[in-house]
């Protein structure tokens, strides 16, 4: 039984919210950072780059910074750029982006649902992440993008959510990446009983989106668990935010893996070792982008190819042993290109490239002609059912194995810890 519960919201004013959010802070390039932070005084970007003015700067995730960073908030308050709720909500959030639409319920999710197995993960976290999260919660005291998690669909709560999307939305704005989003409040005691105990009929549910920001929540819980004994079993920090959409409305696209140098081989020594576990098809200009498992896209010296692997090489006998993240590391990215250790991120010899849109490829592309990386691969789409299928069997997937939609924008909603 899964422990959803409604919480006063922090939302940005009416006439400002299609200048408060912004999208998640390291998606942004630092040219485009500086404009943004520069020509737009509202921007959620302003707290989480609170010394952008500043003459002296303050190190990054210290102390002193993560206070600048709260100060930055509280001045967002006093100046009205953002109003607080005053009664207990749930909000339906819906996003209209690339054809696709996505409809889900922020609410908290329990820290304790995470301890107990009820949320499944799917992803290993990096503890010096889970601590540096941790660090900004307990000074910021707030979360301002939700975890994104999926479920089953259950037909009373799509009942609810339809009811509420046929009414005018409190938000209704589009962004320069020419996503709408929608967004309506849900406070009569009647519905927000409704959806909490329907949530109660839900035995799992999966983390899609936002690992490291759910572990550190419940890092944070259990500390101040200890430090506060006499707490309410409601306080703030035995919850975190999050967006539940469920499965069929979820899309996972893929993350393809760009690589700096082919490892001291030549281009024919590198083919030749591809070859042993792959079949080589030559496709000249002509892009690879995998339309079925166990196919890759490899592009190398201004030529495209189409690598199917060995179907005697793929392991069915685990969750992860299909997965072409899984295969392509096992076969090619760490016998040939010795990259071996992608979760702990020591290499600078790889990077990642993942999402929707025409341009993914053609960033990937460019990548490889501009001389930045050597070589690039292209992978079809985990599917969701692998995804419950690794998390239901308690395994773990091989980082930068899924790019899940929708995206969150920063400061659309906030939760406040206290």
């Amino acid at each position: 039984m899964a422990i959803v519960r409604p919480f006063k919201g922090i939302l940005p004013a009416k006439d400002k919210v299609h200048l408060v959010t912004s999208r998640s802070f390291d998606t942004y390039d630092k040219h485009t950072l500086d404009d943004k932070l520069k020509y737009n005084p509202f921007s959620f970007l302003h707290i989480i780059k609170p010394d952008f003015y500043a003459t002296k700067k303050v190190k990054s995730n210290s102390p002193d910074y993560l206070k600048k960073v709260k100060a930055k908030f509280d001045e967002f308050l006093k100046k009205d750029y953002f109003e607080g709720d005053e009664r207990d909500s749930f909000y339906i959030y819906q996003q209209e982006s690339y054809g696709n639409v996505y409809t889900g319920i922020i609410g908290c999710a329990s820290i304790d649902d995470y301890f107990d197995g009820i949320i499944k993960v799917h992803e290993q976290t990096l503890g010096h992440r889970e601590e540096k999260l941790k660090d900004y919660l307990r000074v910021v005291n707030m979360n301002a993008e939700p975890v994104c998690l999926t479920y089953s669909s259950d037909e009373k709560l799509e009942e609810i959510i339809t009811s509420v999307v046929e009414q005018e939305p409190y938000f209704d704005f589009s962004t320069t990446d020419n996503t709408r989003h929608k967004l309506w409040k849900v406070n009569d005691e009647i519905t927000v009983a409704n959806i909490s105990k329907q949530f109660e009929d839900i035995d799992t549910v999966y983390i899609a989106d936002g690992h490291h920001r759910s572990a550190s929540s419940a890092l944070l819980g259990k500390i101040m668990r200890t430090e506060n004994p006499t707490a309410q079993s409601d306080a703030g920090f035995n919850y975190f935010m999050s967006i539940y959409i469920p499965f069929d409305q979820l899309k996972i696209y893929e993350y393809n893996r760009l690589v700096k140098d082919l490892n001291g081989h030549s281009v024919l020594e590198f083919l030749k070792r591809v070859e042993e576990k792959f079949k080589i098809e030559e496709c000249g200009k002509k892009a690879v982008v995998p339309d079925e498992q166990h196919i890759f896209g490899m592009y190398l010296k201004e030529k495209w190819y189409r690598l199917t692997v060995d179907k005697s090489l793929i392991d069915n006998s685990t969750a992860i042993g299909s997965l072409d993240a899984k295969i392509l590391s096992q076969y090619l990215l760490s016998p040939i290109l010795n990259i071996t250790d992608l979760s702990s991120r020591k290499s600078d010899r790889i990077s990642f490239i993942g999402g929707v849109g025409k341009d993914v490829i053609q960033i990937v592309q460019q990548s490889v002609d501009d001389g930045e990386m050597k070589v690039a691969f292209t992978l079809f789409p985990a599917t969701i059912e692998q995804l419950i299928k690794v998390a239901d069997n308690k395994e773990i997937m091989p980082p930068k194995s899924t790019w899940v939609e929708p995206k969150m924008r920063s400061g659309l909603v906030i939760y406040s810890l206290s």
